[in-house]
């Protein structure tokens, strides 16, 4: 991932404590009578757009889960990083939805943190074990971004974004690109140069995760860099799948 449409960690709208916003959660199901309050169906969520591409990006993401612990970085990598992309653009169809509901964006947001988890907590970490031939001795730096994750998601669930429009650490989707760069170096280097080299970006990514560091949001420009960044890392990898 990721703050997205009115809830999520890369572009949260409105500055301030999300301690507070989650008092307001009741008005989701405003508008009915005392008594006669009905949660909505749970796949009605699905017909959202910006829920459906954070659905998409969680099935991208679970995919390279799978490729990774099949051995194929590549691939897994090509999945990850569109994973991320799916992961930022989300929160911008939500925000040009027109008439959301309240309920399409509470739900929105928590699935948002959830989906944020899995692609870009556990999906490197599962990458991590898988080039160390799921030694043991990798499970303390997997085992470390992942709750880095939980950690950092949980507390922006709760703070957000302050008033000067900051956040504190990095967010998780850095996890993934920064991961997807690094993996460049797997034919330059030996097998265990590279797992100690991957290892160690992890544990300095899952410190950055939960630092006590103010990050601004980034702005608009963010989106095309990103999108560039997964383009061409995509045409990088596809071209070591075709040749390798």
């Amino acid at each position: 991932m990721g703050d997205k449409a009115a809830t999520s960690e890369l572009e949260q709208p409105d500055p301030g404590h999300r301690v507070e916003e989650d008092l307001r959660e009741p008005e989701a199901l405003a508008g009915l009578p005392d008594g006669q309050i009905k949660s909505p169906i749970i796949l009605s969520f699905v017909l959202d757009r910006a829920n459906l591409i954070s659905l998409l990006g969680l099935a991208s993401g679970v995919l390279a889960i799978f490729l990774a612990l099949r051995g194929n970085f590549p691939a897994a990598i090509i999945a990850l990083l569109w994973a991320v992309l799916m992961d930022w653009f989300d929160g911008l169809v939500a925000r040009r939805s027109p008439g959301r509901s309240e309920a399409h964006k509470l739900v929105g947001a928590r699935m948002d943190s959830l989906v944020d988890l899995v692609t870009s907590g556990v999906g490197p970490a599962i990458l991590l074990l898988s080039v160390g031939n799921f030694n043991p001795w990798f499970y303390p730096g997997a085992l470390a971004l992942i709750m880095a994750g939980v950690l950092r998601l949980a507390y922006f669930d709760a703070f957000g974004v302050d008033e000067n429009g900051t956040y504190a650490g990095i967010t998780m989707d850095n996890s993934p690109l920064t991961v997807s760069g690094v993996f460049l170096l797997q034919g330059f280097l030996s097998q265990n140069a590279f797992a100690a080299v991957l290892y160690g970006t992890i544990v300095v990514l899952a410190c950055l995760h939960v630092a006590p560091f103010r990050t601004s949001k980034v702005g608009i420009g963010g989106y095309y860099v990103v999108t560039a960044y997964v383009v061409i890392l995509t045409a990088i990898y596809s071209y070591i799948l075709w040749t390798g």
